[in-house]
């Protein structure tokens, strides 16, 4: 595949995976990232490539932007429909998938009595957009829980259950009008049996929402064969595109329900005839398209890097294969290396399902009693900040945390760029910042004999935290989680 219009494409021949591939990045010499997952990255080349797109638009901006993008944008989307085996009229290109899931459930009308099924572990964002959309719309949320490890088949079948009791209870008065689910999960980072999901929302005539932004080019997808409702996905993450890049794939037969894009722009067709124009040159492209290609001035420069990315990963990585091969393998043995210096374990179920990705999640070797507390519901919040600020102080690394089932899991993050010594070093920092928090005192569990700390949190003193933490300053102003 070769990049169009003048952009050079990828150059070079295939690097082996580890450190050596790191030459085509753009990290700091002694900056090991573990934290992919969170914002992504990409090569050297996807940043010549972005920057000739940008400087293009300069150059004459009514010609580019009016004329020269919109063909530019076709051939990206003919390319990801390729990667993902999906109709070139199915898919359109939006900044990420929260914006996705926002234009779903902001698109769709609700009456009383439909629910949006979700389960616990849904991203913060998305959680928020439900919860707006219910304050603003008939729409309940109905939440399930889910607490990992868990086997597929319990998922699939919580999932199912509650369609059904909500129905049944009911006397068919209520209704599971969408679920929203997982390819990946974002935090702990762990694979969803997401197809199995799909074909339990289509017996139970449920629409499917997928938030895959976990997806393209991280697990193997067919969306003509998966035939889900709506499909979101961040190519910035793990398709190794500038940010901000999303695909957005709506079967034909759904796309009367998107009707607006988000922002609503030139191509929102009212019900009533309008006598405004679209101000942009006329296409033959289907509506869903057209109003999906300009939705304010933006620098959309990263959609037209999606061929040079794929080039890329074709002729430096091998192709998708060898890329999912390495990365899922990396994040399997790095996993267990990690859990074997700290001393405790990897988040995985029986059948080893969890682990079909490019992320692990390691329980950090912290007891219950430092992370629970009457005094201060929010303490294991605090200390997953703090070691947060401290990781990004030190400058050498970042692993994302997060707290599930009663213990505080650190998420690494597999990539081309990485090997197992990166992991290593990652654990030790992680068993650095543990000791810190536990030397001196053993930690009680809220009985007699803990010892009283105060802390700082936000500029706030907090008095008797029921916690050993021997010199420490929690602070609220770490890093936040990301998808």
């Amino acid at each position: 595949m070769s990049q169009p219009n003048g952009v050079s494409p990828t150059s070079g021949t295939r690097t082996p995976f580890g450190h050596e591939m790191r030459k085509h990045f753009l990290f700091d010499n002694d900056y090991i990232n573990l934290n992919h997952g969170s914002f992504g990255t990409y090569p050297v080349p996807l940043r010549s490539a972005l920057r000739e797109y940008q400087s293009r638009a300069e150059a004459n901006p009514d010609q580019f932007i009016r004329y020269t993008y919109p063909r530019l944008l076709t051939e990206s989307r003919i390319a990801l429909a390729e990667l993902l085996r999906a109709l070139l009229d199915e898919v359109v290109l939006i900044p990420n998938a929260t914006t996705g899931i926002n234009i779903v459930l902001r698109n769709l009308r609700f009456q009383e009595g439909d629910k949006i099924l979700y389960p616990w572990t849904t991203y913060g964002a998305c959680t928020k957009t439900v919860e707006y959309i219910c304050e603003t719309t008939p729409a309940e949320g109905l939440q399930i829980e889910v607490k990992y490890p868990i086997e597929d088949d319990e998922l699939v079948e919580k999932f199912r259950a509650a369609m059904r009791k909500t129905r049944e209870d009911s006397q068919g008065k209520e209704r599971v009008k969408v679920a929203m689910f997982d390819t990946v999960v974002s935090m702990p980072g762990v694979r969803v049996p997401f197809e199995r999901l799909v074909q339990v929302c289509r017996d139970e005539g449920v629409l499917s929402l997928i938030d895959g932004a976990h997806g393209v080019g991280h697990v193997d997808l067919n969306l003509s064969k998966l035939d889900a409702d709506f499909f979101v996905s961040n190519c910035h993450k793990w398709l190794l595109t500038p940010r901000a890049c999303a695909v957005f794939h709506v079967p034909l037969r759904n796309q009367p329900l998107i009707r607006s894009t988000l922002p609503t722009s030139h191509g929102f067709i009212p019900r009533t005839q309008s006598l405004i124009p679209n101000p942009l040159p006329p296409s033959p492209k289907s509506p869903f398209e057209v109003s999906f290609e300009f939705t304010g001035t933006l620098d959309n420069s990263p959609y037209l890097c999606l061929p040079a990315a794929l080039d890329f990963r074709d002729d430096v990585c091998g192709g998708e294969d060898a890329i999912r091969t390495y990365c899922t393998e990396l994040a399997r043995t790095g996993g267990a290396l990690v859990a074997t210096i700290l001393g405790t374990e990897v988040l995985e179920n029986p059948s080893k399902t969890l682990g079909n990705c490019f992320m692990t999640n390691i329980r950090l070797p912290l007891p219950t009693a430092l992370l629970s507390s009457a005094a201060d519901p929010q303490a294991s919040t605090k200390i997953t900040q703090h070691l947060a600020r401290r990781m990004v102080d030190d400058g050498r690394t970042f692993i994302a945390l997060c707290e599930h089932n009663g213990a505080v899991w650190a998420r690494f993050s597999a990539m081309v760029y990485l090997d197992e010594t990166d992991f290593k070093v990652g654990a030790e920092v992680l068993r650095g910042l543990c000791e810190e928090l536990l030397q001196g005192e053993e930690v009680g569990s809220g009985g007699e004999g803990v010892r009283k700390v105060h802390g700082m949190v936000g500029g706030e003193v907090v008095e008797d935290v029921k916690v050993m933490v021997k010199g420490m300053t929690l602070e609220m102003d770490g890093p936040e989680k990301a998808e």
